[in-house]
């Protein structure tokens, strides 16, 4: 998707696909800043994985809450398993576009909301019912296996992504609502600000396919509120 002087690339995190097309954005696009979906903390642990293997411990309840401790841990888990199925480490994208831009000269922008106020957010606002339904999923995914609808090693298209958005909307709304809407108004802010600082530069995001028509809307209809770290 291309709008002014951004580009933005919908990828997912166990794609080769995803790999494929960062690599080829990056080097026929030749942007000057090069925006990942990411945070300080996140990217830390992305590009040193080693040694933070264990950083997630029972200290970090007390600052993002038990359920956003217990999400980390299934979430992480859930990535890796799928991620082994595919012969592609989670986040293998957002690395590549990270030693790209080093390649390159290109400027780092990080965009997302902090991971921890993520996590917190999602501990205060997640209700009974969603965890009901939460264990719900679970069973039937242990005991009922269904098809996936696409290949894990591509990027879903667009109507699976609005199916299955449509589906976490309905089924859990408060998750929907801290984990889609109030990160896409962060790194929608963000963008715009990127984009009205650095007219004359092309700027290239990347961003989780679930992400990439929200925050393209927000961004066109100015809706901002700017919290970003640029990096060289």
């Amino acid at each position: 998707m291309k709008y002014k002087n951004l580009t933005i690339i919908g990828t997912s995190h166990i794609a080769q696909q995803s790999l494929n097309e960062v690599k080829t954005a990056i080097e026929t696009e030749k942007p000057e800043i090069i925006a990942l979906e990411l945070d300080k903390n996140r990217l830390y642990a992305l590009m040193n994985e080693k040694k933070v293997k264990n950083k997630f411990s029972l200290s970090n309840i007390k600052k993002i809450g038990f359920k956003g401790f217990l999400f980390s841990l299934i979430g992480a888990w859930a990535e890796k398993k799928l991620g082994k199925l595919v012969g592609v480490s989670p986040g293998s994208e957002m690395k590549k576009a990270v030693k790209l831009a080093r390649k390159h000269q290109a400027k780092i922008a990080l965009i997302d909301k902090d991971i921890e106020q993520t996590l917190k957010r999602f501990s205060e606002t997640l209700t009974w019912k969603e965890k009901w339904n939460f264990l719900i999923d679970i069973f039937k995914s242990v005991f009922k296996k269904k098809k996936l609808e696409f290949d894990l090693r591509e990027v879903p298209n667009k109507k699976i992504i609005k199916k299955l958005i449509k589906e976490v909307k309905e089924r859990y709304p408060n998750v929907y609502k801290v984990l889609i809407t109030e990160r896409n108004r962060t790194m929608a802010a963000n963008l715009q600000k990127l984009m009205e600082n650095n007219q004359d530069k092309k700027i290239l995001a990347i961003i989780g396919a679930g992400h990439e028509e929200g925050i393209l809307k927000l961004i066109k209809e100015h809706r901002i509120s700017y919290s970003f770290s640029i990096s060289q």
